[in-house]
């Protein structure tokens, strides 16, 4: 019996240990200086940058449906950083950021097609809005 009381102590401090350098683990930053990126992946990095930007994404959408998905989509990705910036906010004003992030979004998907007929040849003129988080 003494020796099974001892085992799982022995368990006990282990898992407490294990915890404890995971904690410490996750509290250390790590390094942004490319220290832990492999070479393979470096040297991959490097040639792509070298090659400069794909052709693709200087090329215009060819009809005005790919340019109306093109801008929802960009709208959408407009709208998960406004939700992205409002959680950043204290939680009292972190309703009525969000709120607002929303009627923005409603208000431009619903603007979209009428402001690619007006656009001239599909390039259109984006507002944007910024949300800092209020200092605290």
């Amino acid at each position: 019996m003494r020796q099974q009381q001892g085992s799982w102590r022995a368990l006990a401090l282990a898992g407490m240990l294990a915890a404890a350098a995971a904690a410490q683990a996750q509290t250390q930053p790590q390094a942004n200086d490319g220290s832990t990126v492999a070479p393979a992946v470096k040297a991959k990095q490097a040639s792509e940058i070298r090659r400069g930007d794909p052709a693709r994404w200087h090329q215009g959408d060819p009809t005005q449906q790919a340019r109306l998905r093109t801008l929802q989509k960009e709208i959408g990705a407009a709208y998960a950083e406004a939700k992205k910036a409002c959680g950043e906010n204290p939680a009292a004003e972190r309703s009525a950021c969000l709120k607002d992030a929303r009627a923005t979004y409603e208000q431009d998907m619903k603007n979209a097609p009428s402001q690619l007929e007006t656009a001239p040849q599909g390039s259109v003129q984006t507002t944007v809005q910024t949300t800092t988080p209020a200092s605290r």
